[in-house]
């Protein structure tokens, strides 16, 4: 009696365990492809970079942001800086030649146009300030310009003014609709030591 209930037993656990082999082979299929959409997805995001690049051997910028998304499959890829960009221009000899700092930015990389929103300041050595709210920078045609306020200083004039068109160096610009020319003298800006 005791053999038939060990045997009873034992060909019970192995049922169980058989049943529970045959459950766990069945596959279960997740379809997750329908609810995404590789269009609308960045292919590489990258956070706190710091990144050189370079023109034919030589180097022309450094970008620093704190995140960095880029949608290459899209119908009109980009870049995408949504928490702010900083960049350095150089010389060939590596020296900073001007900065670019914005709260935002977007890249169009096939049309090589830069699109920099909020608190824009563009630097150009060696004391020349440029300050708006919306700067598009066409690499193409080497040319930076905004339909924003425009305030600019440099050593001898504070400039205001809507709308700006300039050369990509920043020695050659205009204001569109000027507002305030003002005449400085560097020296007597200087906080007096007193």
């Amino acid at each position: 009696m005791r053999v038939m209930r060990k045997t009873g037993l034992s060909m019970a656990v192995t049922m169980a365990l058989v049943i529970a082999a045959g459950s766990c082979t069945q596959e279960t299929k997740v379809d997750i492809s329908r609810s995404l959409n590789p269009a609308g997805m960045p292919s590489m995001v990258t956070h706190n970079i710091s990144t050189l690049i370079s023109d034919s051997g030589v180097t022309q910028y450094k970008i620093v942001a704190p995140v960095w998304y880029v949608y290459d499959e899209v119908d009109t890829p980009y870049w995408l800086f949504p928490k702010g960009l900083y960049l350095q221009k150089y010389d060939p000899k590596f020296n900073v030649v001007a900065t670019v700092a914005a709260d935002s930015a977007r890249f169009f990389k096939m049309q090589k146009l830069w699109r920099l929103e909020g608190n824009v300041e563009m630097t150009k050595a060696p004391k020349d300030l440029f300050l708006s709210e919306r700067v598009f920078w066409d690499q193409r045609r080497a040319r930076l310009y905004s339909d924003t306020f425009i305030h600019i200083e440099n050593e001898t004039h504070i400039l205001e003014g809507t709308g700006f068109e300039s050369n990509e160096r920043l020695t050659k610009y205009r204001i569109l609709h000027p507002s305030g020319i003002f005449p400085v003298e560097r020296d007597n800006l200087k906080p007096d030591p007193k």
